[in-house]
């Protein structure tokens, strides 16, 4: 049984007390979580722009707050959201989500993106180590890609009608049989003759005289 069980501790005790590091690097700007010496994600981030350098150095994290607002900036009186904050010093260095302009714009926070903000804060843990090296001024931001664009015909709006067939009016007129000059001859001929009424024909003889044999 406890053959069993010691396996299931150690992998415990390794998830818990893992090695874990925060590596920042400006002259890339880039973020890397590293665990037990390989890269579990990385990410782009936007350092401290000129004058408001980013220091190197190695730091802990110090504290986490999830919905943070800033006391300073924007100055006088603050109000900048800064959600999924690390803070690393007592005097306003942090990482938290912020946007990415591609190149350092930062007024000495490290800025990162969402995505990775959100990585961050449910991998990291309090006490974890931040090491920030490089130099912001070596960083040679990069070209935005050009993408290209179908041309696209533009035409004009053309509604489609339904062609409907014209049908003209047609009145339908009887039809008059045409007889040619010879028929309408027979027939005024067959109407002018008289009707002709047959007589019965008288016997052959005549009586000439009657005989009284009385």
């Amino acid at each position: 049984m406890l053959i069993r069980i010691i396996p299931i501790i150690a992998l415990v005790i390794n998830i818990l007390f893992a090695s874990k590091l925060i590596k920042i690097d400006l002259s890339k700007q880039k973020l890397y979580a590293i665990e037990n010496g390989e890269v579990v994600f990385s990410g782009d981030i936007s350092s401290g722009k000129s004058g408001h350098r980013t220091p190197k150095g190695t730091f802990k994290v110090i504290d986490k707050e999830r919905f943070h607002i800033s006391n300073k900036y924007p100055e006088p009186n603050g109000g900048a959201k800064m959600p999924y904050m690390h803070r690393l010093t007592n005097s306003g260095l942090a990482i938290h989500q912020g946007y990415l302009p591609g190149y350092p714009a930062s007024h000495g926070c490290i800025r990162v993106g969402k995505t990775t903000a959100k990585k961050l804060w449910r991998w990291s843990r309090e006490g974890i180590k931040v090491k920030i090296y490089g130099d912001a001024s070596d960083f040679i931001p990069k070209k935005p890609k050009r993408v290209a664009r179908k041309r696209v015909k533009k035409h004009k709006k053309h509604f489609a009608r339904k062609r409907v067939k014209r049908v003209k009016k047609h009145f339908a007129r009887k039809r008059y049989k045409r007889y040619s000059s010879r028929v309408k001859q027979k027939r005024y001929v067959r109407k002018a003759q008289p009707r002709v009424v047959r007589v019965r024909r008288a016997p052959a003889y005549e009586v000439v005289e009657e005989l009284d044999i009385w």
